[in-house]
């Protein structure tokens, strides 16, 4: 197991359930913090693996508080209670929350209905900028926090000719959403610049192969498409850590660990054997 360099920090991970959220807090456990998981599947999915109470079994094996609170974020009043219980649950406030929860609905745009629009917009944009405003108060108060907004290279224009890769525009919506993250993202870390609190968001690279991923991508990428997940939690838990003066950006996975020349490390914290 790693150092314990999250010693009593108190955590937040949305989406925990499967997935880049599962992950991440598992990594974070395992680095000594104490993690409240929310995402909606408590015990089983419909169609993908994975659950909080799955995720929260891993984490417990670590020895620091785990809290679950099973909440739907495209439900503004059952995203409200998240950071009050999580602060009740771990006994203080939020030093650190990891906004990794994401309503991925692709399909072309000239039928795309309003109903999926909204709901995108609400999980992918409401859902965590209001658990930020939940937690930055206590945040700047202590004069220190870390926000993690995970982001999407689908935010990205395209530029004529347009080529658009295998899901061609039907990630228009979803991007679009995580393009709004991002500048909410930098608004926010500008407007508490001289707080010590930081506010970044971290995109991957190439796709993270999650339970989620599998369904939406249907095994059409290629090996150079895809980072490994170990990779993404490196990016995310850096950001976790950062100092004061990074803030308000928006950051890539893999360029993010090539520049802080990190060691990609497994879910518990240890290094990853090089290939």
């Amino acid at each position: 197991m790693s150092e314990g360099r999250f010693i009593g920090r108190r955590v937040v991970v949305t989406g925990a359930s499967r997935g880049i959220g599962a992950a991440v807090a598992q990594r974070l456990a395992a680095e000594g913090a104490d993690v409240a998981i929310t995402a909606r599947t408590l015990d089983r999915h419909a169609s993908l693996e994975g659950s909080l109470h799955e995720t929260a079994n891993r984490l417990q094996h670590f020895g620091g508080a785990v809290v679950v609170i099973t909440a739907d974020l495209a439900d503004p009043d059952d995203r409200a209670r998240i950071v009050p219980e999580a602060t009740r649950a771990l006994a203080g406030p939020i030093d650190i929350l990891v906004n990794n929860a994401a309503a991925a609905i692709y399909q072309p745009l000239l039928d795309f209905p309003l109903r999926r629009r909204r709901l995108t917009f609400e999980v992918n944009v409401h859902a965590p900028f209001d658990l930020a405003q939940a937690v930055l108060p206590s945040m700047v108060e202590q004069g220190e926090g870390w926000v993690v907004n995970v982001s999407s290279a689908t935010a990205h224009l395209w530029q004529p000719p347009f080529r658009l890769g295998s899901l061609g525009s039907t990630t228009g919506v979803y991007g679009a959403s995580k393009a709004a993250l991002n500048r909410l993202t930098n608004a926010l870390a500008a407007e508490l610049a001289t707080s010590g609190v930081r506010i970044n968001t971290v995109e991957p690279r190439a796709a993270v192969m999650s339970e989620g991923a599998e369904v939406l991508t249907g095994g059409s990428l290629q090996v150079d498409q895809i980072e490994t997940m170990e990779e993404m939690v490196e990016a995310v838990v850096a950001l976790c850590d950062c100092p004061p003066e990074r803030t308000g950006r928006t950051d890539v996975s893999l360029d993010l660990i090539a520049e802080l020349g990190l060691v990609v490390r497994d879910l518990e914290g240890e290094p990853l054997a090089r290939p």
